[in-house]
């Protein structure tokens, strides 16, 4: 589809106002987006795979679709373009809300407050905070920030450098959707599989990305590049997900811990393999894994904006027509047909 002109600055700004406006408390569009999926659910749900996608291609569909529809409508025009682009990322993007969360748990396990830092984990994940100690919230809280920098930040910034405002949009509603529905439980196990396969394959490059980016600048956060990718390359594959053992064990090895070990999510106890060497993590490693979450979320900004603008222009390049020699002045009336057709010139550049 065209390539819209103002999506670079959109992605850039839009990543600013994420900065400096984070996420509102009430009427965010991804609230608004999980309210109305919620409904869907209570008419579509039946423990049938089919039904489960049938519920996810209902609700991803039309969010990519309205981005798609939007961007058409913006045609060409570098502030319009611009302005939705921006609304779309800011909308999407969740890097600072996860940076704040995080740090008040830090704050509380600094302080020795057990009560607070399990209080305000559910923000971050889904586990079960009863009963956890400092060392296993600090734990939770490190892998939480690591796969939500992917989640929150870098997939959706790479879906709309790549496919625009239905990029952002249609990520940002199949992650949604997995959050809500992908769970091994009785209710989501066959209703829930599309929406956490969709995830899943979304999030191939965008989870790699994150490593890479983590290595990249784990001496920035005090950390190893090298011992980040040693952790990546052994352990990577130890995670049950394809994609967030990739980020957890980047990050493991960047700040110089260990993460991984049992779980508990929802009364069900998940075993996981150990990622990375070292000390469990403590509350100035969880706020070194906020630093590099920043780092990375930066570096994703620039990159994937320089990557829109580069994309962009190629598309415009393929769209335009060669000027092609002038035309020359007209043939009398009495030429053939066949002279009649060698004046024209020029030509399409591009299929």
């Amino acid at each position: 589809m065209p390539r819209q002109s103002g999506l670079a600055s959109g992605l850039l700004l839009g990543s600013a106002l994420d900065a400096v406006l984070a996420d509102p408390r009430r009427g965010h569009p991804v609230a608004v987006f999980g309210t109305a999926a919620a409904r869907a659910e209570r008419r579509l749900w039946a423990a049938s795979r089919a039904r489960g996608a049938l519920f996810a291609l209902a609700c991803a569909g039309p969010a990519a679709a309205a981005g798609w529809a939007g961007q058409r409508l913006a045609g060409r025009r570098a502030l319009p373009g611009a302005a939705l682009a921006a609304a779309a990322t800011w909308a999407v993007l969740g890097g600072t809300s996860l940076a704040a969360e995080a740090a008040g748990i830090s704050r509380a396990l600094a302080a020795g407050d057990l009560d607070d830092a399990r209080r305000r984990l559910p923000a971050l994940c889904g586990r079960d905070p009863a009963g956890l100690s400092a060392g296993e919230l600090a734990r939770a809280a490190v892998e939480s920030v690591a796969e939500n920098t992917c989640d929150a930040v870098v997939a959706p910034l790479l879906w709309g450098a790549a496919a625009g405002v239905g990029g952002l949009l249609g990520y940002r509603a199949v992650n949604t959707l997995d959050a809500m529905v992908g769970h091994h439980s009785m209710r989501y196990e066959r209703f829930g599989w599309a929406a956490a396969r969709l995830d899943d394959v979304a999030n191939v490059v965008p989870a790699r990305v994150t490593a890479v980016l983590a290595v990249a600048l784990a001496p920035a956060a005090g950390g190893s590049g090298r011992a980040a990718l040693r952790a990546l390359r052994r352990d990577g594959g130890a995670h049950p997900s394809p994609n967030a053992g990739r980020c957890e064990a980047a990050f493991a090895g960047a700040l110089g811990v260990s993460l991984g070990g049992t779980n508990v999510y929802r009364g069900r106890a998940e075993r996981r393999g150990t990622l990375g060497d070292g000390p469990p993590p403590g509350p100035a490693d969880l706020d070194r894994a906020i630093r590099l979450s920043r780092l990375i979320a930066l570096a994703a900004t620039i990159l994937c904006s320089a990557g829109a603008y580069l994309l962009g222009g190629r598309g415009r390049a393929r769209g335009t027509r060669s000027p092609g020699p002038a035309r020359p002045a007209p043939l009398p009336r009495a030429r053939n047909a066949s002279a009649r057709a060698g004046r024209k010139t020029g030509s399409a550049v591009g299929a």
